[in-house]
């Protein structure tokens, strides 16, 4: 029999996952799999049919509010997919003020929502899982930590591992992925990652592009930036400080992992890709820039001592974080080179040994679509579904 989900992301690292849970899927459900909702494009290339997760992704309150009409009719449209068609579940990854409101709406539906890559909880706004315990009936987790924060509060959850530590590879040695790139044994080599939202790299770009121009300065011989474009980044957001910047700037689309292999250092911007440069092995120094307000709210809001994911995972300082007015070209330039000639690379690659080690095992997909076959298939679909009538009323 057909199985149906509705299935939402609204990021990139989400559809990096949610692709990946869906091809795991398809491998279960042998009757057939109709995966309808929101997300990128590599989700799209799984078979999902819905909207386009790029008119949604943004971080930050100022950044929110300039997007706010459109948020807010995507989330009205899949509310109404709810209502109007027979899913079987509701599977949401990450993106927790958007996902939480698709859970309350099938909650009240009587459909079961499985969460997976749970809202991070550990780092501001624990007040929500009272919330979460009430809407979702199954909660996926990627990190150790998170499965006893889950199962204190009553929620029903399972440690699964995180997908990246499946689908981070690079098979390429050095000295392989620098032919693949045109690059020399000899160069020295930095790869530069904006981020994947718009507002990222408007931030990002000219301190990077700063920063090279210094770090080109104070090197003899060949320096050379790469920039792995992510796909939902156009290149009209890099052209302007490509060519204005006097530094060996390439942009390298769809090679990420090989640029990163062929790099002696990174600069990177705070999210998934900082857990993707970790796996890699090379050298990084995390930057982020916000708006000034949505920063000082989330300064208020957040209680960690670390913003990026690798010391977040590492539970102490791997990378050095550059936030806001220190993610300056000088500031950059000056982390990136200590990285090259100092002691702080090799102290950061042992560190990266630990957080490989934390974030599992491998086969998350894998066993994140186990988890949701098994409800989908185990249970009576009137257990949780409600009439046609009642769906009709509401």
């Amino acid at each position: 029999m057909d199985k149906s989900i509705l299935m939402v992301s609204g990021e990139e690292s989400g559809d990096l996952h949610g692709a990946a849970l869906i091809r795991a899927l398809k491998k279960l459900v042998k009757g057939g799999l109709n995966v309808a909702g929101m997300g990128g494009w590599r989700m799209k290339e799984e078979g999902l049919v819905g909207l386009d997760s790029r008119e949604v992704s943004v971080v930050g309150v100022v950044e929110v509010a300039s997007r706010l009409p459109t948020i807010l009719k995507s989330i009205r449209t899949l509310k109404r997919q709810l209502r109007s068609e027979r899913f079987d579940a509701v599977v949401l990854i990450d993106f927790p003020d958007f996902n939480l409101r698709i859970a309350r709406e099938a909650r009240k539906l009587g459909i079961p929502v499985i969460y997976y890559i749970s809202p991070q909880v550990w780092a501001w706004r624990k007040g929500r899982l009272k919330k979460i315990a009430g809407l979702v009936n199954k909660m996926l987790v990627v990190f150790p930590f998170e499965y006893y924060i889950y199962r204190e509060a009553g929620v029903d959850v399972e440690y699964v591992g995180h997908p990246l530590a499946d689908t981070v590879k690079c098979d390429l040695t050095r000295e392989e992925a620098r032919s693949l790139l045109g690059l020399g044994e000899a160069d020295r080599v930095v790869a530069l990652l904006p981020g994947s939202r718009t507002g990222e790299v408007k931030r990002l770009m000219g301190p990077m592009a700063g920063a090279a121009e210094i770090i080109s300065g104070k090197l003899h011989g060949k320096t050379v930036f790469l920039i792995p474009a992510a796909r939902s980044i156009d290149d009209g957001l890099l052209d302007g400080s490509v060519r204005k910047a006097k530094a060996d700037m390439r942009i390298v689309r769809g090679r990420m992992y090989e640029a990163l292999r062929a790099s002696d250092a990174a600069v990177v911007a705070s999210g998934t890709a900082t857990l993707e440069t970790a796996l890699i092995g090379t050298p990084m120094v995390i930057a982020y820039r916000m708006a000034a307000l949505s920063y000082g709210i989330a300064r208020a809001l957040v209680n960690l001592s670390h913003a990026g994911l690798p010391n977040i995972v590492a539970g102490r300082e791997v990378v050095p974080e550059l936030l806001q007015d220190e993610a300056s070209p000088e500031g950059i330039a000056g982390k990136v080179l200590s990285m090259l000639e100092g002691p702080l690379r090799e102290e950061m690659l042992s560190g990266y040994d630990q957080i490989r080690k934390n974030l599992g095992r491998g086969g998350a997909a894998e066993k994140a679509a186990r988890a949701v076959y098994d409800l989908i298939t185990n249970l009576d679909y009137h257990d949780y579904h409600v009439s046609p009538d009642l769906v009709r009323r509401t």
